[in-house]
């Protein structure tokens, strides 16, 4: 199932190493790397895909995409979600992170959540958002 997942969001030929980790493995990671003391439910490790040499497109992407099972299982029976279509919709979200898709910024969220729809959707998964980010900008709901 990961092999179709992360080959549905890639747009080029890549190298990555998918890990599924534990909670203490996954806090220790987003705190030595991303300065937040707890874990989190997906972290994903660019290995140089922004180099600007002539041969960067000859190259594959290569990088990391690490998973916290009981982050990504406590927040399934959380939001009532299937477990398979969560791990989808964030190896789907690893896979875009590591294309250099982002979410900092309302733009970037909504290019980046409308490519997750389209791609599971495609795989036959529901929409995992509650609302699309132009409901929640039409809200004042906008992070």
């Amino acid at each position: 199932m990961f092999r179709k997942w992360v080959k549905a969001a890639l747009a080029q030929d890549a190298e990555i190493v998918l890990r599924i980790v534990g909670e203490p493995e996954g806090h220790s990671l987003n705190r030595s790397f991303r300065g937040k003391d707890y874990a989190t439910n997906v972290l994903t490790f660019d290995y140089g895909n922004d180099d600007n040499s002539e041969h960067i497109t000859s190259r594959p992407l290569s990088g990391d995409i690490v998973l916290c099972a009981p982050v990504i299982e406590n927040e399934a029976r959380q939001q009532c979600k299937n477990l398979a279509a969560h791990y989808a919709h964030l190896t789907i979200h690893g896979v875009l992170h590591l294309q250099g898709h982002e979410h900092e910024e309302d733009a970037q969220a909504a290019v980046m959540e409308q490519l997750e729809v389209k791609i599971l959707s495609m795989l036959g998964y529901d929409n995992p958002y509650p609302e699309t980010a132009d409901n929640r900008r039409d809200a004042g709901l906008a992070e």
